[in-house]
């Protein structure tokens, strides 16, 4: 069991922590192959991967299907990347899911942050993210994957 997520919000960016009991590496490497992504997303959303299995480096593509309300496929590249402490991915909206990961005493602190920052649009693009209700709806999603990451890693004995 870990401690209760932390929810932080930026001006542009919502980022959500847990520490969960396990080495960096193992949950950096869940993190980083797509095809697990369906089994630890807490949106609900993320039905599978189509770019097959294993772990994605800096510059990499992958591709997952998706469904609110219709199905749909999103294209990411890893647009940050730094072995087992961060990675980040975005897709052709320009939005970034971050994670970082960081040795505490107790395990590996997990951030997950949600950046539109980067928003392609720029002002108008930023602005819409913000109109929709996606800055607000995300960190409980975001818990939720936490939640899924911690249980996936402490709950299996060998790597993915």
């Amino acid at each position: 069991m870990t401690d209760a997520a932390d929810v932080t919000t930026g001006e542009q960016s919502v980022s959500v922590s847990r520490v969960i009991e396990a080495e960096p590496q193992r949950l950096f490497d869940v993190v980083a192959d797509p095809s697990l992504h369906h089994v630890i997303d807490g949106s609900g959303s993320v039905k599978g991967s189509r770019s097959g299995r294993g772990k994605v480096g800096l510059g990499d593509r992958f591709t997952t299907s998706m469904r609110i309300g219709l199905p749909y496929i999103m294209s990411n590249k890893v647009v940050e990347f730094d072995d087992p402490t961060l990675i980040a991915w975005a897709h052709a909206g320009g939005w970034r899911w971050r994670y970082e990961f960081e040795v505490v005493e107790t395990g590996t602190r997990v951030t997950e942050t949600f950046d539109w920052s980067t928003t392609v649009g720029g002002p108008v693009g930023r602005a819409y993210i913000e109109k929709v209700g996606w800055a607000t709806r995300h960190p409980a999603a975001m818990r939720r994957t936490l939640e899924r990451l911690d249980a996936y890693v402490t709950n299996t004995a060998s790597t993915p």
